[in-house]
C-alpha cells in the first residue's frame, strides 16, 4: 500500500529482514523517504509492497504496509512514508528515524499492482497524495526501457507543499521520452499556477487521459473516494475493467 497505514497480510513464508537505514530524504514536512539496505533483499516489481514492524523496549509490536518507491534495479530499497495523526508506526518513520537505524520488515509482497517496462501500450497513472509512491516506482522503472511507451502521470495533491518527488517528477518529464505529469491541487494554489485546481472527475480523466482506443495500462493509487471515482469514470467512458488496476488505502489518510 502507499506510505499510508494499512495492515496486509503477508504470505508466512517471508522472512522479516533488517532494514538499516542509509539516507534520510525529506520530500514535504510530513513526508520522509528512507533509503534502506536490507541484507538478503530478493528484489521486487515496481508496485510491490512491505511490511514493516516495530519493536518496543516492553516488547509490543507495531505493523504497517508501505509500498516501495525504489525501481526494481535501484541498489537500495526505498520506503516513502507520510506521517499520520494518531499512527503508531508513521511518525517514527517519518519524522523519528535516524540513519542507522534499523527495523523489520519483510516483503516485497503484491503481484496484481505491479508493471515492468515489458509491458506494452500507453502507462496511465492517476494518483491521490501518497498514492503517488508505488507509481513513483513504476516511473522509474520506465527511465530503463529502451523505448519506453507514453505515459502520463495524473496527480492530486491538496497543495504545491504537498506535491511529493515534485523535483523528480519535473525532471522526469523534461527528458523528452513521452511522459507527462499533470497536477491538480484541491485545497488551494499558488500564484501563476497553471495546472488543475479541484479533485480528479470524469471531465478530467476524459480531458487528459489516453483514448480507450489506445487500451492504455492504467493504475490507480491512493485514498478510497479518489480511486473509486476515477476508476468508475475510466470505466464509463469505455476503458476495459481489465485494464484498470487500483489500490487504495482507508480514512487514515485523509482526502488530498
Amino acid at each position: 500500500m502507499p506510505a499510508t497505514e494499512t495492515v496486509v497480510d503477508a504470505p508466512r513464508r517471508l522472512p522479516w529482514r533488517t532494514a538499516e537505514v542509509r539516507e534520510v530524504i525529506a520530500e514535504t514536512s510530513r513526508v520522509r523517504s528512507l533509503v534502506l539496505d536490507v541484507p538478503g533483499w530478493p528484489g521486487h516489481r515496481a508496485g510491490q509492497h512491505v511490511d514493516v514492524r516495530l519493536t518496543a523496549d516492553d516488547g509490543y509490536q507495531a505493523q504497517r504496509s508501505y509500498s516501495i518507491a525504489s525501481a526494481p534495479e535501484a541498489a537500495h530499497v526505498m520506503l516513502t512514508v507520510e506521517q499520520i495523526e494518531e499512527g503508531e508506526v508513521s511518525p517514527y518513520l517519518a519524522m523519528d528515524v535516524l540513519p542507522g537505524d534499523k527495523f523489520e520488515l519483510r516483503g516485497p509482497i503484491g503481484g496484481y499492482f505491479v508493471w515492468t517496462a515489458k509491458l506494452d501500450g500507453p502507462l496511465f497513472l492517476v494518483a491521490g497524495g501518497s498514492g503517488v509512491v508505488p507509481l513513483m516506482a513504476m516511473l522509474r522503472d520506465r527511465v530503463r526501457a529502451p523505448n519506453p511507451g507514453p505515459a502520463l502521470l495524473l496527480y492530486s495533491s491538496r497543495t504545491g507543499d504537498d506535491i511529493i518527488y515534485r523535483d523528480e517528477l519535473d525532471r522526469l518529464a523534461a527528458r523528452g521520452d513521452g511522459l507527462t505529469v499533470v497536477h491538480t491541487l484541491t485545497r488551494g494554489h499558488p500564484p501563476g499556477w497553471t495546472g488543475g485546481t479541484r479533485r480528479v472527475d470524469r471531465e478530467m480523466l476524459a480531458a487528459l487521459g489516453f483514448p480507450v482506443a489506445a487500451s492504455p495500462r492504467i493504475y490507480i493509487c491512493g485514498p478510497t473516494p479518489l480511486v473509486e471515482t476515477a476508476a468508475a469514470a475510466l470505466h464509463d467512458l469505455g476503458h476495459a475493467a481489465d485494464r484498470i488496476k487500483t489500490e487504495r488505502f482507508g480514512p487514515t489518510g485523509g482526502p488530498p
